[in-house]
This record gives C-alpha cells, sequence and structure tokens, in this order.
C-alpha cells in the first residue's frame, strides 16, 4: 500500500514525487517514459537556475534526485485506475499497485503532422515547441504549420529570433484571436502560406526542405526548421469516470489540484492551466503533492 501514486513521469511527476517523498509519503512513480514532453525539446533555456540544459540532463538530474529520495519510478503504460473502500487500485494489465492517494500528471501529446520523415528529424529540425527551441534558429529561416493561438504565437516568437518564419496553414482564415492574427500579419519577415497542406519534407542529417501542396499546386520552402503547432492531445479516457473534464478532455481542477474524487489531485499540462510550461507543470506539482499530504493528514485526524 502506498500513500501516493504519481500517473506521469515528466516535470511535474517529478516535482510532486519530491515532495511528497520530503514529507515521508511512500511515493511510487509510474509513466511510459522518463522526461515527458521535455524528450521534445533538445535544449533548455528557460528553467531557472540554467542558463541552459540540455533536456537530457535536466531529465536524469530529475530522475536521480528523485531516487536519492527513495521514491520508487516503474516504467509502465497503465491500463486501469478504479477507487473502492477508500483505496485506488492502479493496474497495467500485469500488475497492480494500491494507494491511499493518486496524483494525475498525465501531460499532453503534441499531435503530429503524420508524414514521412517527421519522427526522423525530430530534433533536427522538426520542434514542437517554439518557446523550447525557438532560440536556437537566431538569424536562421523557420517554419510554423497551424492556424490556432498556439501557431501564430509561435510565428510571432520566432519573428524575433529567425531572418524570416513561413507560416504554412491549410485554410484561409486563422482560428486565432484577432489581436494575434493582425500583429502576425504586420511583421515583415513572416510570409504567409494559405490553403497549404504538407506533403513531405526533405533532409537526411537534418530538416532543408519543406514540400506543401497549394492551391493544386506543389511549393518547395527551404527552412532550417518547422514549428509543429497544430495541437496538442490529452489522454484522459483512463479517469473518465473519476474526473470531470472540460471540451479539449482536459482534467478540471480546483486551486488545490483536486479533482471531484477525492484524494485523487491532477497537475501540469493535462490540466486546463494557461501556460504550458516546465515551471508551470513544477509549481502545480508541488501543490499536488502538499494537497495530497494535507488529504491523508486531515483523514487521520478523523
Amino acid at each position: 500500500m502506498y500513500d501516493l501514486i504519481i500517473i506521469g513521469a515528466g516535470p511535474a511527476a517529478m516535482s510532486a514525487a519530491i515532495y511528497a517523498s520530503r514529507r515521508e509519503m511512500k511515493t511510487l512513480v509510474i509513466g511510459k517514459e522518463i522526461g515527458g514532453q521535455m524528450i521534445w525539446a533538445s535544449e533548455i533555456e528557460n528553467y531557472p537556475g540554467f542558463k541552459n540544459i540540455a533536456s537530457f540532463d535536466l531529465i536524469m538530474n530529475l530522475k536521480e534526485q528523485v531516487e536519492a529520495l527513495g521514491v520508487e519510478i516503474k516504467m509502465a503504460d497503465i491500463k486501469e485506475i478504479k477507487k473502492e473502500n477508500d483505496v485506488f487500485f492502479v493496474s497495467d494489465g500485469a500488475q497492480s499497485f494500491q494507494a491511499k492517494t493518486v496524483i494525475l500528471a498525465l501531460g499532453l501529446l503534441p499531435r503530429k503532422l503524420g508524414i514521412p520523415k517527421e519522427l526522423e528529424l525530430n530534433g533536427k529540425g522538426i520542434s514542437y515547441c517554439a518557446n523550447c527551441d525557438g532560440p536556437f534558429y537566431k538569424g536562421k529561416v523557420a517554419a510554423v504549420a497551424g492556424g490556432g493561438n498556439a501557431a501564430l504565437d509561435a510565428a510571432e516568437v520566432l519573428s524575433k529570433i529567425a531572418s524570416k518564419v513561413y507560416l504554412i496553414h491549410r485554410n484561409e482564415k486563422f482560428k486565432a484571436f484577432n489581436v494575434l492574427v493582425d500583429e502576425v500579419k504586420k511583421r515583415e519577415n513572416i510570409e504567409l502560406v494559405l490553403n497549404a497542406e504538407i506533403q513531405s519534407l526533405v533532409g537526411e542529417n537534418k530538416l532543408e526542405q519543406i514540400v506543401v501542396q497549394q492551391n493544386g499546386e506543389k511549393k518547395t520552402i527551404i527552412t532550417d526548421a518547422l514549428f509543429v503547432e497544430i495541437g496538442r492531445i490529452a489522454s484522459t479516457d483512463l479517469v473518465s469516470e473519476l474526473v470531470e473534464r472540460d471540451e479539449r478532455n482536459q482534467i478540471i481542477i480546483d486551486n488545490v489540484c483536486a479533482t471531484k474524487t477525492p484524494g485523487l489531485f491532477a497537475c501540469g499540462d493535462v490540466t486546463p492551466v494557461k501556460y504550458k510550461q516546465i515551471t508551470v507543470a513544477v509549481g502545480q506539482g508541488t501543490i499536488a503533492a502538499l494537497s495530497a499530504y494535507e488529504y491523508l493528514q486531515l483523514k487521520a485526524e478523523k
């Protein structure tokens, strides 16, 4: 029986594990891959205390810190979470674990283009985070795929860094705030490539070209980077009966990261938090762990 099981192994989960262990809670972290969405970034320049740090190094630092505190970490894909008689049962299909509290730090998955070479060139010109990887393309040419707020925000940010930015969108109109659309249209180094779909990626060791189909014709765009900003997916069907979700399937929480089920908490990008950043996830992980500890303390007093 664990005091706490944390589902997920990204920065929110690791932060929660650190604070839980410091409250002497018997804690288990279960995740598919340590690092969460940080694995999609090559280097990180906006984490306090580091001028810049390779994402792999930050992930390993977090793992070593958590393990040094005595927290168990298991790599598994959770298939079922249920609560019976005030106890949570967590199963990966082969093993079952029990806990008094659970924290969901499931993160989000970037929606991909689904075309050849996309995964092969990830980290070699293909990125899913302009805030993370944008600075590495200072003075270079970059492209952004998407037409929502995230895509236009990425284009606006990159326009201050890159010499040229192509904004590729499959439609004529954007699904973004008007003020953001107006700002992007003002930028002289942003070229709009509308009614266009990305067909293929060209490059061996790094991205060199993007081939798009625009108005029935093929067009080649020479670029150093492509930032894919076509949305992120919250995979939360696993806990659909235990939590309330918004229209994007994100888990709704209160100001202490609690869900509608007593003893079940959520934190990080899988919640409706506006800014999906590592530092925000770390802060929420802290809140969730302290809230889980307080929940157990109040139960013990009763």
